[in-house]
Parts: structure tokens; sequence; C-alpha cells
């Protein structure tokens, strides 16, 4: 539904559930004195540093540094984004999630639709699994046998079957008050308009319910069994099924591993079932579509590598290079991309049925890492030893690192392809920043890697404009430092009663640094989630999205000259503007750190003899 979650059913929500079930139902607690431990699920460990406090709705580990609440844990431990962690807790109390601006009648009728919509597909889906059942589906049943598919797998993708029958389902759904209307809007029948016909989509074939993220069927895919056209049919767009969105068998994969670390994307529905059926339960499938950004997105916020896997023919490198141009932007440090090519003439579904399981994961863990496939691409069919070859080797391949965001990765990069053309790599480096677009041009980091771009209101003294394209507050400065590099934080001094307060960005910086130092976060990915939904997080997405124009290399010595500057700052201030400040802090129910509790104590004490 539309709107934002309001801050008090939050605070509500909170104050209710217990974060010891939450996180007991995923991880082996133990009574340890008033608090719980266990073994950290977010990192690996053999003595347990993870605690639960019931007293404090807190968890914290001593190891790794990851510490929330109960809507913290589950986005961290179930992948979830912040909204559906709040509706996952709202479900265990039985409490309906409410949203600031649903009484907009228009928000309540798409919300009804929605609902609607998928109400009618799961309705649909559950019809086409009992066919599967019938004598008619014999021929389906010793398909799947053919296959190997087990009836365990068959279950756990909810396979069906749709009768060779015109009006099949046309019917079944007319009988419980289902309209034509809207069976032809969700892509279950066709309309044809010279004779104002109806009929069922999908006839005479093997049904796979395409899932959203939270297990509610929102599509089919239809594999035939006779001779009909096309082998494969998707549903069509609809009002919940945007096929460059959504992948198949990923909801699967979550269900089966609550901890992944990689997904294999693979062409088809069969591929998808096959290797789940030999254990590999981590692959998902495009739908008909070039893998997307929003496919990889998504991907990424879930685990920290891709592999792509394609047939080893021409078509197979074509959808490969398709890959590698998507996929460019989003490699931020921490993410890996690797390409797998199979045997010609042959896809997951044979190979690992002909290899065994244990053979295909040694392919997948030997795919090429995404570096090693951008040179090979590069140098096929090139002499390098040609001065002119190594040119055009040279240019294709910064052109592609022109598109990676900057990081560890691209200078890595730049280094090994200075080692493989003998040129100096400061030229290179030269070379791209030449041919580099303006900051207002330059594509958004924060889109990159999958957050909104959308600006906060600008702080203080700082127009919109310059929040996104002009010059930033030296507050901002330091924030987008931190949020592009959090490593950053090793550098920042101890306590932070240096650091401004007199605008929305100190307020926040201050709150960045306290998260840093605490969490030891190294991903912008990962602060960002922990602001996501409030207009803090806005804000650092803004900043995450304008490109950070200092080297690497100055990036430390930039933050040191910042700190010295907000010291001298501090220094320069009166006592009463300091008092002040900390006092306004205070009343906008800010809460003071103890070293700064103290240093208002004194100023007071100074101030009044």
């Amino acid at each position: 539904m539309a709107g934002q979650i309001p801050q008090r059913f939050i605070d509500d929500l909170l104050a209710r559930v217990d974060v010891v079930e939450v996180v007991g139902e995923r991880v082996q607690l133990k009574k340890a004195g008033r608090n719980h431990s266990g073994l950290c699920p977010f990192h690996q460990e053999k003595t347990p540093s993870f605690t639960v406090s019931a007293d404090k709705q807190f968890y914290h580990c001593f190891g790794c540094g990851a510490h929330g609440n109960a809507l913290r844990f589950l986005m961290e431990y179930d992948k979830l984004r912040f909204p559906e962690a709040v509706e996952q807790l709202a479900s265990r109390l039985g409490m309906e999630v409410p949203r600031e601006g649903a009484d907009d009648p228009r928000a309540q009728a798409r919300e009804r639709k929605r609902k609607e919509g998928v109400n009618l597909l799961e309705l649909s889906a559950s019809f086409f699994r009992e066919r599967l059942k019938m004598p008619e589906a014999g021929a389906a049943r010793d398909y799947l046998a053919r296959r190997g598919l087990s009836p365990e797998v068959q279950q756990a993708f909810g396979i069906g079957y749709a009768p060779d029958d015109w009006e099949a389902l046309k019917r079944h759904l007319g009988e419980r008050g289902v309209s034509e209307a809207v069976q032809v809007e969700y892509g279950l029948l066709v309309h044809r308009e010279e004779s104002g016909r109806t009929y069922d989509r999908f006839r005479d074939r093997v049904m796979f319910p395409i899932r959203d993220i939270k297990g509610r069927t929102i599509a089919f895919g239809g594999r035939v069994l006779g001779d009909a056209r096309p082998k494969y049919l998707n549903s069509p767009e609809t009002p919940v099924f945007h096929k460059g969105r959504e992948l198949y068998g990923l909801f699967e994969a979550r269900q089966a591993e609550s901890r992944l670390e990689r997904l294999v994307i693979v062409e088809g529905y069969m591929d998808v079932v096959a290797l789940a059926q030999f254990g590999i339960r981590n692959a998902v499938a495009t739908l008909g579509t070039s893998t997307s950004e929003e496919h990889l997105s998504r991907l990424f916020r879930l685990v920290g590598e891709v592999v792509f896997c394609f047939d080893g023919d021409r078509a197979g490198r074509q959808a490969a290079t398709r890959a590698l141009e998507t996929v460019l932007p989003l490699m931020i440090d921490g993410r890996q991309a690797r390409f797998l090519f199979l045997p010609e003439g042959e896809d997951p579904d044979t190979l690992v049925r002909r290899e065994g399981p244990e053979a295909f994961n040694d392919r997948i863990t030997c795919a090429s890492p995404l570096s090693e496939f951008l040179f090979d691409q590069a140098a096929a069919g090139r002499d390098l030893a040609r001065v002119e070859d190594r040119e055009r080797y040279a240019s294709q391949v910064l052109a592609a690192l022109g598109r990676l965001p900057e990081g560890v990765l691209k200078s890595l990069m730049l280094s090994e392809l200075s080692r493989r053309t003998g040129v100096d790599q400061s030229s290179f480096e030269n070379l791209m920043a030449r041919n580099a677009p303006s900051p207002v041009e330059a594509s958004a980091v924060g889109d990159a890697a999958g957050v909104s771009g959308d600006e906060a209101p600008p702080p203080r003294g700082e127009s919109r404009r310059g929040a996104g394209s002009g010059s930033l507050s030296l507050v901002a400065r330091m924030l987008q430092l931190l949020v592009h590099e959090p490593s950053l934080i090793e550098r920042v001094p101890e306590g932070d009663d240096w650091c401004p307060g007199e605008d929305s960005d100190g307020a926040l910086c201050r709150d960045v640094i306290r998260l840093l130092r605490a969490g030891r976060y190294r991903s912008a990915q990962v602060l960002l989630a922990h602001f996501h939904g409030s207009h803090e997080g806005e804000r650092l997405a803004a900043l995450a999205g304008r490109e950070l124009l200092i080297p690497r290399t100055a990036r430390g010595a930039e933050l040191d000259g910042l700190v010295e500057h907000f010291r001298r700052h501090q220094r320069r201030r009166s006592p009463r503007e300091e008092i002040d400040a900390l006092l306004a802090r205070e009343k906008a129910g800010e809460r003071l750190t103890r070293e700064e509790r103290q240093r208002l104590m004194a100023l007071l004490s100074e101030l009044h003899g």
C-alpha cells in the first residue's frame, strides 16, 4: 500500500515484540545471566560472542559488531527491506500496518486491486496443482518423471498442469465469482477483439507459478507438452507482474537457504528446477528478458556474488556481453560477478544430469571473474604484439572501466591494464579523467547500489540545487566521504564534540560516526539500509549519489583537514554559543554523549562563576 509507515506504529510494534523470540527462532540461544547468547549468524565463529538482551530489546555481537533491534535483525538475517520487516513483525502480533495517506481513495483502490489480483492468481495456482493429480494429466506427470523431478521438488515449486481445454480455468474462476474482465487483466484469459471471445491463455502445459519475494503468486510460465508454439509461454505484464523486475526461483532459493551468499542466473524454469532437484538451490532465471539493472540490484541486496550462466555458443557470448555492460555500474566494492560458459550444446539441466551436482558446483566455483572476462573479451581476435591492436584493446577496457564505480576494483583493474599493455597507470588515469563526465552528468553511485537518488530537504545554508549538483557544505562533504568510504572512520578522533551541530547534517554526521564506530560497517549499502525509510536515509542516499571526485589516495587527508577545521571553529566559539548549541540539541530530543554532558556542565559552571 502507498504511504509511509507512521513512526508511532513502529515504536508501538517494537514495544510489543520480543527480540529474544524473533532471534531465537533463527539462532540457537542459551540463557546467560540476564541475557541470552549464541553463535553470531552474521560471521563465522566457534565461541559465542553474540548476545541478546530482553531488558534492552537489543542484540549485539562483540566479534563483528552487528547490532540492532528486532526489525534490524529481520532486515539483516532474512534480507528484507524495511517495510517487509515491519509487515512480518506486525503479522506475528496480528496487527495491520497503517500507512500515512492510506485514506486516499486512489491508494485504497490500488491496494484493493492488488489484493484482488494476488488472490485470483493464488486461486489459479491451486487449480493447476489439483489438475496435475487428475487422470487427464498423465502426459504431464510422465514428462516431469522423465525430467527426474521428485514430488518434493514439484511441491516446493508449486508445479501444476493447465488442462487441454479452451475454458477450464475460465469456468473454474467464473463459478467463484471472478469476472472475465479481471481474468483478462491478469493474463489468465485471452480476449479476441474481432469475435469478442475469451479463452484460457494456458492450455495443455506444465505450469510453473512465478512468485514474488514474499511467496505470493504473481504470474505463470507454461511449458507445452505437444507441438504448439511457443515452447514456453509467460504471463503478460499485469498490475502485479513486471518481467524486468521479477526472477523465477528467488523465493524458493531464499526458502531453501536463509543465508545465501551467491546466486546463479540461468535461462529457464527447468534449469532452476533441475538444479534444485540435484541440491543446487541458489539458481534463479529471468523471465524471457535480458538481465536488467533492476534484477541485479535486487540480487545484490541479498547476496555479495552473482554468477551468470551462459551457453558456450555465439549467442551465449553475446548475452554475456550484454550482462557485463549491465553489471559494471553496480560493482561497488564488496560485490563479485562471475561468468560461467557451459560446453556447446549443453544447458544447466542436461549438464547437471550428466556430470552430477559436485562437478557442476565446481564449474560455478571456477567461473571467470568479471575482470578476467572483461580482459579476455577485449583481447579476442586481436594481436596484442601490434601497437594498433593494443591501442584498441586498451581503449575498449578503459571504456568499460569508465562505467565502474570508484573503488578498489577499478584501481586494481587499471593497474592490471597497465601491466598488460606496458603503459603507465597514471597515463590511463589521466585519459579517464579527461573523458569523464561532469559531476552533473555523472551516473549516480547510489542508483548503482540500488538505493534511491531522491534528496532530502537541504540543510540550512544549502540550496536544493547545491544538494544535488552544486557545492556542499563542509559537514556534508565529511558525510559524503564517510558514506563512500566507511573505513575512514578509523581516522576520526574519539568523541564528536568537535562536529558542528547547528543543522541537520551535523546531527546526522554524529549519528553516522557513532554507528560506524559501534557497527564497524564497511559497506555503504549497509549504512544506507540502517537509515532506510527516514529523511536521514534520503539525505545519505543523495550524498551517495554524487560522484566523489577526490582521488582515493587523498581522501584520508581530506577528512583529516575537515576535522581540524571543525576543531579550530569550536575553539573560536564563545562559551555561550557552545551552551546554546548543546541545549538546542537536547531540546530537539537528541541524547548527548557523556563527554558532551560533562562539557555542558563545565561551561555552565564557568558561565555562572
